[in-house]
């Protein structure tokens, strides 16, 4: 049962939803396919897209028409999405219009020179670009901190992880660090006597290609509503009814594309099952950056490394690229899954990832608390990656603090979901084992439903009905623990858990 106020809500958010709908395609053409010398042009298009999204979402009748609905008789789903709407409002409300065309044009710029910057290792002119991007992203996190009692840096967590703050975060990652470096030495020590055997390349683009598009339907991928394209950095974008996927491609390598391909495919199935007939309201979006890195995960790590998904995805690569010794199923996880620290996080294995992320995070969270300068950060990385991963990065910037596009593009606050991520996933695995105890014998047999199916109704289909930790407790039966990331890695690398 419904009255006026809601509705008019519900048609305005509609209404947004077709203009979101038609940023994403230009942002995803930007990044995909648009020639250089049109970012200028395109930039400035953007930024008054967004400010225009920016007025409709902040028009002034809504805070009326809000405190109406919520004396509304409304059903569970219904309130729920009056609750996400009001924090969509809300958030808006906190930054001026003029801040969010600057930010748009700030970004879209210093992303844009970033693809060509970074391969140049040209950090002095990256600097130039990211220096207004900071300074603006810090005025946004003051301004967004006022308007919600949140802490600077926490208040553009909140963004992403909603609810979650800086400390928790500290504390998860801490504890990490007391298990994680030793469990480390230990799988590397373990596969010493295990070497992979080398892929011998090269592998033309067609052909890592038609493979990423073989292995995305075997993960049920849905091609009449979206699509694989190619950027300088993997992505998934657009919307449900139209997902947009890159990859990037090395013809040295083909494991970059592959697990990058799996990884995409897992944010863009989340998206294509938001529930359909909510679409276009904020109850139908994605929980949180951190639920929705847990789908990606799931797909590459809990999944795509699986020794039984593997076997199952060998003869696509022999198809595909030709059959060679390192296609052998066994010697495929051997080297898929080999604990070797490096430079690139999108390439890090699942051991040393996390290490990545717990960088990045200390820097962000520093840069805008104005305890460091945008200038500090090579050398502050540089500290970093030696002292967690025992890797030099000294004078690499193309591979070291040039090799993410998130901060050039605004995303700060955003790197913890991918930890968090791995380990709603690993949360999420261990319930659907609950259910399914024979899961791996189903996963060799090629039956992965127990697994899309388990995630279709557990997450998928819930979009933002439930807060996070309530999505969590009503899908695997608690809030998030990580003492199952902490198992599964065991599990995995030493073949028992200690926990």
């Amino acid at each position: 049962m419904t009255t006026g106020a809601y509705e008019t809500l519900v048609r305005h958010w509609a209404r947004l939803h077709r203009f979101d709908h038609l940023h994403s395609m230009a942002s995803w053409d930007r990044a995909a396919i648009m020639p250089s010398k049109g970012n200028e042009a395109r930039a400035a298009a953007m930024a008054e897209m967004e400010t225009l999204l920016h007025t409709l979402r902040t028009e002034p009748r809504l805070a009326t028409l809000i405190a109406s609905a919520e004396q509304e008789p409304l059903l569970p789903a219904q309130r729920a999405n009056l609750r996400e709407i009001r924090r969509e409002w809300s958030g808006a409300n906190a930054v001026p219009a003029a801040l969010v065309e600057a930010s748009s044009l700030a970004t879209s710029r210093c992303e844009h020179a970033w693809r060509a910057q970074r391969p140049a290792g040209d950090w002095a002119g990256y600097l130039v670009n990211l220096r207004e991007v900071v300074r603006l992203a810090r005025e946004e996190a003051k301004r967004r901190a006022e308007a919600s009692g949140l802490a600077p840096y926490d208040a553009l967590l909140d963004q992403y992880e909603p609810g979650m703050t800086s400390a928790e975060v500290e504390r998860l990652f801490a504890d990490m660090q007391t298990w994680l470096p030793a469990l480390v030495r230990a799988a590397r020590d373990k596969q010493a006597s295990e070497p992979p055997v080398a892929p011998r390349g090269p592998f033309p683009k067609a052909a890592q290609r038609a493979l990423s598009l073989d292995v995305m339907a075997l993960l049920g991928f849905d091609f009449e509503a979206g699509r694989l394209d190619e950027s300088a950095h993997p992505f998934s974008g657009g919307v449900p009814e139209d997902t947009r996927l890159t990859t990037r491609y090395r013809e040295d390598h083909f494991v970059q594309s592959l697990m990058g391909t799996i990884h995409e495919t897992g944010h863009a199935r989340y998206e294509q099952n938001l529930p359909r007939e909510l679409l276009g309201q904020p109850v139908a979006w994605a929980r949180s950056a951190g639920i929705h890195e847990s789908q990606s995960l799931a797909f590459e790590m809990q999944l795509g490394q699986s020794a039984e998904f593997i076997a199952r995805m060998a003869p696509l690569l022999v198809k595909h690229l030709g059959a060679q010794p390192a296609f052998e199923a066994d010697a495929l996880q051997r080297l898929l899954t080999r604990v070797k620290p490096g430079l690139i996080r999108v390439d890090a294995d699942e051991l040393s990832y996390p290490a990545h992320v717990i960088l990045r995070f200390g820097i962000e969270r520093r840069l805008i608390g104005g305890e460091i300068e945008v200038e500090d950060i090579p050398a502050l990385w540089d500290e970093g990656m030696a002292s967690l991963l025992g890797v030099d990065t000294r004078g690499n910037f193309t591979d070291g603090c040039m090799q993410d596009v998130h901060w050039g593009s605004g995303l700060i606050g955003y790197f913890p979901s991918y930890t968090l991520g791995a380990m709603y996933a690993a949360q999420w695995f261990a319930a659907i084992r609950r259910g399914s105890p024979d899961l791996d014998r189903r996963i060799a047999g090629g039956d992965l439903a127990p697994v899309f199916d388990w995630l279709r109704e557990n997450i998928w289909l819930q979009g933002s009905r439930w807060t996070t930790a309530e999505l969590a407790t009503r899908a695997s039966g608690e809030a998030l623990n990580p003492i199952h990331f902490r198992r599964h890695l065991e599990t995995r690398y030493l073949g028992r858990a200690t926990v």
